[in-house]
Order: C-alpha cells, then sequence, then structure tokens
C-alpha cells in the first residue's frame, strides 16, 4: 500500500528537537527524509557526545547523510540535491542559511517548486527575530512560565520542551499545506513557523480571564484552572501518588458527590453551579482532598471510571514509559538499533487508515547513507565519493564503521 508522501524526498537540516520532529511526521508518512549533518554530526550528537537516546527517538525512518556544507564543494553537492528535492526543512539560527549561501532566495532559483521551511525561534522578522531561542527562552518570553507554578513561588517552566515540539508540528502542517498548493501551483514556497507564534493560543485560558476579569487573576494558579473558572480543577494527594480529577458540568460534580459519599452537599448552594464552585473553589478543593488522601490512586481512578467523572492518576515517567494504552496504539515502539540493541522509540500520532505507518527503522548513524543517497539521487561515481571523502567534504559508512 503506497504511504501518503512515499514520491516527497526531503532534506533534513534539523537539529535538536523542533527541525527533527518536523521531518519524524514526514519520514513516517512515507516521505525519503535525508538526514543531512555536519561532518562531526548535528548539535545534539555534539552536545551528548554520541546518539544519545532523544536523537533516536526524533529521527527513526530517516537516511542520513554527512556533509561539510561551509565547502565549497559540500556546498556544490548540497546545491544538487536540492535539485532533487521537494522539501528543505531547516530551524538554524536566524540568517545562518543565508551565511552558507543557500537561503530560500537563491535555492528557490534552484528548484522553484522547492517547499522550504524554516523553523524559528521568534520568526524570521519582527522586533525579537534576532534574539537567540530555546524551548526555555521562549517559554519564558512567551507566558508559558508566567503560567507555570503557583501564585506565591517563582514561575516554573513546563516539563515537556513544548515550544520545541509545538513549533516543528505547525511546520510539518505547513509543509503539507505547502505540498498541497503546489499540487494547484506547480510552484513552492517558503514556509515560515515561530515557536513563540505557535505557543501563543495556548494561553486561550489564562487571556481569557485576563481579558474577562481585567487582569485581576493570578498568572499562577498551581494545578487549577487558569481562570479560576471551573472547581473541582486540581491535582489531589493520595495515599500511594496524586490524582487530578476535574467536573466540567454540574451532572459529574454530582456524580463525584455521589462516589464520595458526601450526598449531603447535593443541595449547598456553595456547589449547584460551576459558577458557585469556582467562587468557592478552596472549600471545593478540601472536601475533594479529605476523601482522596486516605484512597490509593488507582483505587479511586477505578471509581471515578464507573461514574464517568473525567479524572486520570498522575503517572510517574517510569509509569509513562511502560504504559500498556501508548503500546497498544504503537506509540512505544521497540526497534532494533545497530549499536544500542533493542531500543524505544515513538511511533506516530498522526494515523490514516490508508496508509499506516508498519515499519520504524533506527535512526541514521552519521553519514550512515552518504553513498547510498548521493549516488542514486544526483548519480556521483565510486571515484567522486572517494575524492570527497580525501577531502573531508563527506563522511560515509565506511569511516563510521571503522571509527565504531
Amino acid at each position: 500500500m503506497k504511504k501518503a508522501l512515499e514520491d516527497i524526498v526531503v532534506l533534513d537540516l534539523g537539529q535538536i528537537y523542533n527541525g527533527p520532529y518536523c521531518s519524524l511526521m514526514l519520514a513516517y508518512q512515507g516521505a525519503k527524509v535525508i538526514k543531512v549533518e555536519p561532518i562531526k554530526g548535528e548539535n545534539l550528537r555534539v552536545r551528548r557526545k554520541g546518539d544519545c537516546h532523544e536523537l533516536l527517538m526524533l529521527n527513526s525512518n530517516k537516511l542520513g547523510v554527512s556533509l561539510d556544507l561551509k565547502s565549497l564543494e559540500g556546498k556544490e553537492v548540497f546545491i544538487e540535491l536540492v535539485k532533487k528535492a521537494d522539501v528543505l526543512v531547516e530551524n538554524f539560527s536566524l540568517g545562518a542559511m543565508e551565511r552558507l549561501g543557500l537561503g530560500y532566495d537563491f535555492l528557490s532559483q534552484i528548484n522553484p517548486k522547492l517547499i522550504y521551511a524554516s523553523g524559528k525561534g521568534y520568526g524570521l522578522t519582527g522586533p525579537y527575530a534576532d534574539r537567540p531561542a530555546m524551548d526555555l527562552t521562549i517559554q519564558a518570553m512567551g507566558g508559558v512560565m508566567a503560567t507555570t507554578g503557583f501564585a506565591d513561588k517563582p514561575p516554573v517552566k513546563a516539563g515537556p520542551a513544548l515550544c520545541d515540539f509545538l513549533g516543528g508540528i505547525h511546520l510539518f502542517g505547513g509543509i503539507t499545506t505547502a505540498l498541497y498548493h503546489r499540487e494547484k501551483t506547480g510552484k513552492g514556497q517558503l514556509v515560515e513557523v515561530s515557536m513563540h507564534d505557535a505557543i501563543y493560543p495556548t494561553l486561550a485560558s489564562a487571556l481569557g480571564a485576563y481579558y474577562s476579569q481585567g487582569g485581576k487573576v493570578s498568572e499562577r494558579t498551581g494545578n487549577q484552572h487558569s481562570g479560576m473558572a471551573t472547581a473541582p480543577y486540581n491535582v489531589y494527594p493520595t495515599e500511594d501518588g496524586y490524582i487530578a480529577i476535574l467536573c466540567v458540568a454540574d451532572r459529574q460534580w454530582k456524580s463525584l458527590l455521589k462516589v464520595m459519599g458526601r450526598e449531603d452537599l447535593f443541595e449547598d448552594s456553595r456547589f449547584q453551579t460551576n459558577v458557585d464552585r469556582s467562587a468557592n473553589t478552596y472549600i471545593v478543593d478540601e472536601i475533594v482532598t479529605s476523601w482522596t488522601s486516605e484512597r490509593k490512586k488507582l483505587d479511586i481512578a477505578d471509581a471515578l471510571i464507573e461514574a464517568n467523572v473525567p479524572h486520570a492518576p498522575v503517572n510517574t515517567i517510569a509509569e509513562v514509559a511502560d504504559d500498556p494504552h501508548l503500546k497498544y496504539r504503537e506509540m512505544i515502539r521497540e526497534i532494533e538499533h545497530p549499536k544500542e540493541g533493542k531500543i524505544k522509540v515513538p511511533g506516530s500520532p498522526i494515523r490514516l487508515s490508508d496508509s499506516p505507518l508498519k515499519e520504524v527503522f533506527a535512526a541514521p548513524m552519521i553519514g550512515e547513507h552518504t553513498d547510498q543517497v548521493l549516488q542514486e539521487l544526483i548519480g556521483l561515481t565510486s571515484e567522486e565519493l572517494q575524492i570527497l571523502r580525501d577531502k573531508n567534504v563527506i563522511r560515509s559508512k565506511e569511516q563510521v564503521t571503522q571509527k565504531n
């Protein structure tokens, strides 16, 4: 069965999380993704001194080419690859591609059908565009840290790399949209996604409260609703951990009261509607805590499943790493890596019924497929490849094997 993006060739210059996650999604939909790295490897390999697990998680189903883009010969090889490509993905700092002489204006002349996808911290334009950007700095600038944590404590970063991954998946969406547009027009275009732009809509609850209440609510509300507009809505202690419980409908609150054996509160005027409960949030939390704190989190979960009350036990990272639902959904995939043996990597959260993700193979070692790609795509001979190796313009599988 043909995959959705099977005929698409992608040059992946992505590094760390943002670009590689975008290109991983393209690879999982069948695109031929060629991970183009410097001779020493992309930044994540350099920082962690090798194939760290994060790199292995985000680079499955890609072919690895190692190429010195700072050399004249390396640029020439890359330009030949661009002529054969449909998509280029990069998330370098602002101006890096232009300094290499490989910016959009130049490459779009080389290949007018090229979709040039650029992931940046603050975008290509604007007052912040020149600022260095990492997930942490975007969380700080974008309001994530201001809204994370407790009111009487300093701002806290969100645990996951939200900005990197939101930027990456928006870039994937932009690329697929541009591919559709190219089908109608025959023309490629520049696709740009700013991590700072992408995180802004996630502040809907906090901004909603700010605009509707004149900025009088606390920015940081702990595990309570960002706008303090729903109760119960919190993470409650249990005998063996924590559990998240929320009631967005009055019937859910009544169901929770039944489970807790607190039918005596059915007619209490403080808790009749969500507006009433939100005005008495701290009392609601005391009532729920007095019940949860004497029970185990999975026992509570079983009772709330039966009562159809929204909830979830707070899973540890160890529990997530072995989650039976993620395994059933094939989001946790166990694959074989030539050096690491059996490893676990993510599957795809994007599922198409007519082109399922059947095979997941390990991320490439540096330059693992250099010879294969340069022979197949641009027709370099063994002699030409050897000349480039001798000049340290490329790194190939033989060199990787010898080093290891």
